[in-house]
Formats: structure tokens, sequence, C-alpha cells
């Protein structure tokens, strides 16, 4: 359920306008409730029967790229939290179509943003812009967890710019109906990171010249797949923003740039590193799953052992669940709770004489907490879901697959099985090739170290998806920031008294670096300008 909630508006100067009263030309300023998560039946049946099938690692098993996860971050519990009054929300009349000259490239839709400008110093005295681009998922989410804008948001004396994703949340092209813009491949084919970077690029030039902000440089910054798009929008739209900070952004986990078991590797090695015995358990059980499943009653017992909502029909059905929630415990594996730490906890805290499937059960246990049921429980299809298979099943071809280095059962990345499966699903072809050939990835360093400047890679490094980042220092100004114990996304979200000191540093170097690149900009604009 959603969180109803009424937006305040904060006002602020600019000569004798406000900004609501600056941007309302062009924009329709929200003064409803916060629409509720909305299913979508026309894709709804097709994904669970996909999901159903499925008895490999597939599309279906990618883990998702989201700073949003970890065991207190549900939608319920992100949706329940505050949000500042400060924040004033507006619709910009977007284009449909940025790359084509069709009558009907010039359709337009309501494209979501929200303002915060409490600390704004103003257009006069070319105050930054920092502007958050919104990945696979509504914006409410992010306002109430990515902290790294609010937080810093005095310190640069900017004004924040919150864009959501198209196709997602309430920027719906098609009429905004949700069903007609989803329902098909044909209205799909509008829904691709090129569309969205080039809506972000829109905003942020329209949003300049009506608060007359020309001189005020913008920072760019998104985390996961939304990193990646901060990382594009710099290289694509230069002329727009100054720089980028990408946290935890797998922009070389594309083609073969990253060997494909890369994320359960480093899976692996959080759960090695948090106990021996816990991780030797994992690898273990695997087989007496299947030793299990082969019996006559076998499905029977392993439904009755790990407490299944529903009968299992697949022994596939448990192991993608396990697998998934320890890749899951692993990506958002972040202070104070470290998820791995508390599966292992669960496991390993068993009694000597319990079986290995009651050890790795209490695992489970231990992560998702007291259930009626465990494994198989109803699921609502989201949104986000919807959004991001077909993400997945055009351009985002992220080939994750298992080998033999880890704890898990080998389940190679198939890109036929994978084509197939999307054309099933959509009937379309996957185009796997086209990232690094629209954005690049290979030869990064060589490619990058005097075309590109100003991005911030920032990662920690028990997160599975930073096998697929960039680790090291492109050039001066194309930096890599990581942690050794930090998690996916750990640097943006919201700051608190409780975070290590690592974190905390973390965050002042990439401070530290976006401060200098503003100075610069001013030292470059008045020499420039005279």
């Amino acid at each position: 359920m959603g969180i109803e909630f009424m937006w305040v508006v904060n006002y602020i100067r600019l000569g004798e306008r406000s900004l609501k009263q600056t941007l309302i030309s062009n924009d329709i300023i929200m003064k409803c409730p916060i629409s509720s998560l909305q299913w979508l039946p026309s894709i709804f049946f097709l994904i669970i029967s996909a999901i159903s099938s499925t008895t490999a690692t597939t599309l279906f098993d990618i883990p998702r790229l989201s700073p949003l996860g970890g065991i207190l971050q549900d939608h319920e519990t992100v949706l329940s939290a505050n949000v500042s009054d400060d924040f004033e929300t507006f619709y910009y009349n977007q284009t449909l179509d940025h790359f084509n000259y069709m009558p009907e490239s010039y359709s337009t839709f309501q494209q979501r943003y929200v303002i915060n400008s409490k600390f704004w110093d103003g257009a006069n005295r070319s105050a930054p812009i920092l502007a958050y681009l919104g990945a696979e998922a509504p914006l409410d989410g992010d306002l109430r967890i990515i902290g790294f804008l609010t937080d810093n948001a005095a310190e640069f004396k900017a004004l924040l710019v919150y864009i959501e994703h198209r196709y997602y949340g309430e920027s719906i092209p098609l009429g905004s109906s949700r069903e007609v813009a989803l329902g098909n491949a044909s209205t799909l084919g509008y829904f691709n990171s090129a569309q969205a970077i080039a809506d972000y690029a829109e905003i942020i030039i329209y949003l300049k010249e009506k608060l007359q902000a020309q001189n005020s440089p913008v920072i760019v910054i998104g985390g996961s797949y939304g990193g990646m798009l901060a990382s594009w929008f710099r290289l694509k739209y230069s002329h727009v923003a100054i720089g980028a900070l990408a946290s935890s952004a797998p922009i070389l986990y594309f083609d073969d740039i990253t060997p494909q078991d890369g994320y359960y590797s480093i899976v692996t090695k959080d759960f090695r590193e948090a106990s021996e015995t816990c991780y030797q358990t994992i690898k273990n059980s695997w087989s007496i799953i299947d030793e299990v499943a082969f019996k006559p009653d076998g499905l029977s017992i392993l439904s009755k052992t790990f407490k299944t909502c529903n009968p299992l029909n697949s022994v596939d059905v448990l192991k993608n669940y396990l697998v998934s929630m320890y890749a899951r415990a692993a990506q958002y594996n972040s202070p104070p709770k470290y998820p791995v730490t508390i599966v292992c906890g669960g496991i390993d805290g068993a009694p000597p004489e319990t079986d290995i499937l009651d050890k790795v059960f209490a695992g489970v246990v231990a992560y998702t907490g007291n259930r009626t049921c465990y494994v198989n429980a109803p699921q609502n299809i989201s949104e986000t879901t919807v959004g991001w298979k077909w993400q997945t099943c055009t351009e985002m071809v992220i080939p994750i697959g298992i080998t033999n280095n880890t704890m898990f059962q080998p389940s190679p990345f198939n890109l036929s099985s994978f084509i197939e499966e999307c054309r099933s699903l959509y009937g379309v072809t996957p185009r796997p090739h086209w990232v690094t050939t629209y954005y690049g990835g290979h030869d990064t360093k060589l490619v990058l170290h005097k075309f590109g400047s100003n991005i911030i890679f920032s990662n920690g490094l028990r997160d599975p998806y930073s096998s697929g980042g960039v680790l090291v220092n492109i050039s001066e100004s194309i930096v890599a920031v990581h942690t050794v114990n930090g998690s996916h996304c750990l640097d943006i979200l919201r700051a608190n008294q409780s975070d290590p000191e690592w974190l905390v540093r973390q965050r002042e170097v990439e401070v530290k670096i976006i401060k200098g690149w503003i100075n610069q900009y001013y030292v470059d604009l008045l020499a420039f300008s005279q």
C-alpha cells in the first residue's frame, strides 16, 4: 500500500517571483496523494509463468540493480518513512521520442520531478544544482532513503532536483495509462536508457532557463542502474552536467568485459569471510537438496522442512529462492546489521546435531524473520519488476552466470536461451552489444583517460556488482573511490550517526572531489566571461 501525504510547498524568492510561480507556466505542481503501487495484469501472467518455468539462471534470476534493498528496505518500510516538507513536486511536458521526427515522436507525457530549494543560494550567485537521476522504480523510495543530496545541500548551497525515470512511478507515456504503456512491445519501444537520459537533459536545461540559472553548475548523481545513467549522462551531455557521481554502477558488466561469474564469486567471498563453516554448509547443501528431491516424496519433505507456503512442484523453486536470498544478503551487506552475518549466524547457531537442511532453513529464518511460511509466498508483481524485465530483455543484458568457482551449483549464462526467453515474453530480440556500442565499455581506460572527465565511480567491494564496476582511476578526474567493507550504493544513502568511519571518510572524499569540480568551473566561468 502506498502512503498518502501532501507535499507542502516551500518557496524561495527569485526577485519578486517564487520558485513555484517561475515553473508553473510549463508544469503542473502536485497537490494530491502519492499513488500506491499498481499491478500490471497485461504482463503479470506472462512473467509469473516465465518465473515458474525457470530451471536455471536466466534473466529472471539476474539480481536487480537498485539502491533499495536489504532486510529493512522493503516497499512498506520505504513508503512509510517520512519525507521532508521541503520537497516540491512538478510535472514536465516531456517529449515521447527524442531521436525521430515521425509525427508520433512529438507526443508528450507528464514526467515527474521534485525540487528541494531550502539551501539553494540562488541563480544570481550561480549556486550549484545537484540532480538525482531516477532509475528502475518510482521516485518515492529515493526521496526517502537517498541522503547524499540532502545531507550535503547546505554545504554546497545547492538546489536539489530529483527526476523520475520514464515508465516508472507517475511518469507514464502514452496517455498515462500504465496498462497501455507497458502492454506490448510496440508501446514499450520508447522505454530505454538513451530516451531516459535525454529526458533528464531536457528537464535540466528547462529548469536552468526558467530559473535564470544558466551559470549554475550541475552535478548528476545516481546509484546502481541510475549510477550507470549518471556516468553515461556525463559522457553524452557534458554540456549539461559538469560532473557525475556514479555509485555502484557496473558499467563493465556487459559483453565479455567482466567474467560472468564475477557477481557470484563475490557473494561466495562475502560468505566465506563471514564464516568458513557457514560457507561450507551452503556449498554442501545443494547436493543434499537434490538427493532429497529425487526421493519419491522428496518435494513433500523439502516443503515441510522449509515450511513453504505452497507445496513445491520443482526443486528449482527452492534452490532459486536460496540463491536469490544469499545474493541479496551480500549485495546489501551493510552496517549495522550486516545481513550475511545474520544468515550465517542462523546457520552456525543451529544445534550441533541439526542436519544440513535444517541449518540452511535456520539461515532463512534468521534473514527473513519468523513467518507463517517461506520460499514461495504469493507475490505482487510490481511495475518495477515488469519494467526491469523489459529493460533486461532489450538493452540491459547483464550476463551474470555461475561457474565452478563459487559456493553454488554451476549455472552458466546462456545467451541463446536468454534470447529465446525474451522473444517468448515480448516478441523482441535483445541487443546484448548495444550498451557497449552506444556508451562504450571496452578498453575503458584507453578510451576515457583523455576523452572524459569529472566522474566518480564509487563502489563497496562487498557488493557483488562491484565486479563490473570501475575500480581504478582512469585519469586525474575520472576516479574510483571504493571501500573494502562497503555494499551496494551505501555511500549515497542517508547518513546515520552509527555509520562506520570508513563510510564517513568515503563520503567526505566524494564531497571534496565534487567541490573541486565546482570551484574549477567557477574559475573557468570567470576566465571565459572576460
